[in-house]
């Protein structure tokens, strides 16, 4: 069966087509501050590519306004302030961050009346401790590694409205979960959701973190690149780690720059292309959105669920 047979393919110019303005209201420089470490984004990226897919996201959050309203009339209910929630799967290193950033700033200058949130998942891995006593420490990112009761409550409790909840956070640069500097979610309009394992179907479980998502995106590339923007993340990471003792990239930043690489090779190949292959990809065909990303980290088809 075609993995593409249920959804409709553009190229970048006819997605381009569909929403075809230039009034981007960011700089390169604001684009600077949201990109990841070796990410790579433009204006004509967000003109392109980006523009198109927030009117997307703009039609089906009105639909879905519009739904809330029609339900609540029916059963004449109060209308009840339900946030639309977008999830953002993908691979390590393929660049799924800079995207949700981005879509958070342009959702809040497209929408400067609704309250839209960003958060991840990698806060609800289980700490660094917990995973040793598991002797799970080198599945870090596998489905295992997360507290999957835990992120489905905690969107349970987003939809549900509750007024004030705290999500935990993660450091990259110490490599553990942040239990002491939870981020605060306070009732958002939009929430995005981004994280490796957002459209991932753990065993076990009568819930799934996509039965929350309203829209779901996944962000694709060949593994062959994936695994060059992992190696190149990974030697700018040790460019910022070698000064600061308290950085997990630190003592690798020390040693033979040959060695560092060969772990991380060695890193890629036995934890993170298993994960990706077995757990991540797999899910490539339950988002509604795909946005496919060739060399240089630039998009060159999108691909629309037809539904």
């Amino acid at each position: 069966m075609d993995e593409w047979m249920n959804y409709e393919q553009f190229d970048r110019q006819t997605w381009h087509s569909f929403f075809p303005t230039n009034k981007v209201r960011l700089s390169q420089d604001n684009l600077e501050d949201i990109k990841s470490l070796n990410d790579r984004i433009s204006i004509q990226d967000v003109q392109d590519i980006y523009l198109p897919l927030i009117k997307l996201i703009q039609l089906r959050y009105q639909n879905f306004l519009e739904w809330q309203m029609q339900k609540a009339n029916f059963l004449r209910q109060s209308v009840h302030r339900v946030p639309y929630i977008i999830g953002i799967a993908g691979s390590v290193a393929v660049g799924k961050s800079t995207i949700a950033r981005l879509l958070s700033i342009l959702l809040n200058k497209l929408l400067p009346d609704k309250r839209v949130e960003l958060m991840t998942t990698d806060g609800f891995l289980y700490p660094n401790a917990e995973l040793k006593k598991r002797g799970i420490m080198d599945r870090k990112g596998f489905p295992e590694s997360y507290d999957m009761e835990r992120l489905l409550k905690f969107l349970n409790d987003v939809k549900a409205g509750e007024p004030e909840l705290k999500a935990p956070t993660y450091s990259h640069q110490i490599y553990d979960v942040q239990l002491d500097r939870p981020q605060l979610i306070e009732q958002p309009d939009i929430l995005i959701v981004e994280g490796i394992n957002t459209l991932q179907l753990p065993m076990n479980q009568r819930l799934y973190v996509s039965d929350y998502f309203d829209l779901s995106l996944y962000v694709d590339a060949d593994p062959d690149l994936i695994e060059q923007w992992y190696l190149q993340r990974f030697g700018m990471l040790l460019d910022t780690a070698f000064t600061d003792p308290s950085n997990y990239y630190y003592p690798y930043s020390q040693g033979s720059r040959d060695e560092a690489f060969k772990m991380a090779r060695d890193v890629w190949r036995r934890v993170d292309l298993p994960n990706l292959e077995e757990f991540i990809l797999p899910t490539k065909n339950r988002a509604n959105v795909i946005l496919h990303k060739t060399v240089g980290h630039v998009v060159d088809r999108v691909y629309l669920r037809r539904d």
